[in-house]
């Protein structure tokens, strides 16, 4: 059984609801922080997390307190998305080659993973070859980039929620910066990262047009958005703004504690037009500092947003860590229906969602 996306009034009143959740998850971890101050104990770095194990950078350096993980369940799926499929794709760019630590050069190789809405009765995610949900497509396009020393899988929650929502999200492993990398990782490469991002969209566009492929006819061509975290968000960032590798298909972009880096361009010259951004950074970043990421965001041209997490540290609002990672969730969903989906009713959502007491700042 098939099911639409629901109306953008329906929309609209679910993120209303989300909202009241989220603020309410801001203020009883306000009210935590505050006990424990009154006890003599020293308050959390961030607002939200219930401990645990460290999960490693978007840089390869570990995070900081306040990144722990959290038994938070996953937002309600939406409509005509229970179940999110996931596929490997390999993608061989043989005009341009990666030279790894072993000695070997070998064409840039591109292992992507793409999650799709999928059909199912029951909630699932990360549903190996899941038949495609085709009733409510053709789905506008967004290509993820991992940060340093990352695959997608450690995103699967935000990239999942984009897939629940109505998207086709291409998260290419990256050949040099990835989580294993023979001979070990070089970040001097990132300088060849936004090429690489180009060529997942033309090799994703590539796939839809070609009969037989599962993605035939699944892609809205005119529809890309591009995304990443960290190292990836700079790779994304230098792919949607910088003259010297801007792609004119990317129509939205989304910077998640992300900057310009010395080793791809620590200069953009941004022109006066170009793709709405959403630019989100959290407060208490060891990694990418929060200036870094006002810089570039007071050049870029509008329409644009800046989303400031407060209390946040570098990667774990992006993978577990409540109440960020669902106002991550939501306000990007709301950034992608209001500017590729041209649904005016999610404006407002943006502002609503991205402004939640003692959690999340927005301006823009």
């Amino acid at each position: 059984m098939s099911m639409m996306r629901p109306s953008p009034g329906a929309r609209a009143a679910e993120r209303r609801s989300r909202a009241a959740r989220l603020a309410a998850a801001g203020a009883l971890a306000l009210a935590l922080a505050w006990l424990a101050v009154t006890a003599g104990a020293r308050p959390p770095a961030a607002l939200a997390g219930t401990g645990g194990t460290v999960a490693p950078s978007g840089s390869g350096h570990p995070s900081g307190p306040g990144t722990g993980t959290t038994t938070t369940p996953p937002p309600a799926l939406r409509p005509g998305a229970n179940t999110v499929g996931l596929r490997v794709l390999t993608f061989v760019d043989r005009t341009r080659t990666a030279r790894f630590h072993t000695g070997a050069v070998e064409p840039r190789t591109l292992v992507t993973q793409v999650r799709y809405p999928a059909r199912g009765e029951g909630a699932g995610n990360d549903v190996p070859d899941a038949a495609v949900l085709r009733a409510a497509g053709p789905y506008p396009l967004i290509v993820f980039g991992p940060g340093f020393a990352e695959t997608g899988t450690i995103y699967k929650r935000l990239l999942d929620a984009w897939a629940r929502a109505g998207y086709v999200v291409a998260a290419p492993a990256f050949p040099l910066t990835q989580t294993h990398v023979p001979g070990g990782r070089r970040e001097r490469d990132l300088i060849n990262q936004p090429a690489d991002m180009s060529f997942v969209i033309t090799s994703m566009l590539a796939e839809d047009a070609k009969a037989g492929s599962f993605l035939h006819g699944l892609i809205d061509r005119r529809l890309v958005a591009i995304a990443g975290q960290s190292d990836g968000a700079a790779t994304a960032l230098a792919a949607a703004y910088d003259p010297s590798f801007a792609d004119p298909r990317i129509r939205a972009a989304m910077i998640l504690s992300g900057a310009e880096l010395t080793l791809i361009d620590d200069d953009i010259p941004f022109p006066t037009e170009g793709p709405p951004l959403l630019a989100v950074q959290g407060t208490e970043d060891p990694l990418n500092e929060p200036s870094a990421t006002r810089r570039y965001f007071e050049l870029a041209p509008e329409p644009k947003f800046l989303l400031m997490l407060l209390g946040a540290s570098h990667l774990p609002p992006y993978t577990s860590q409540q109440p960020y990672l669902g106002v991550v969730e939501e306000v990007t969903i709301a950034f992608l229906d209001h500017y590729l989906r041209d649904d005016d009713a999610t404006i407002a959502s943006i502002r609503e969602l991205g402004n939640i007491t003692g959690v999340a700042r927005l301006t823009g």
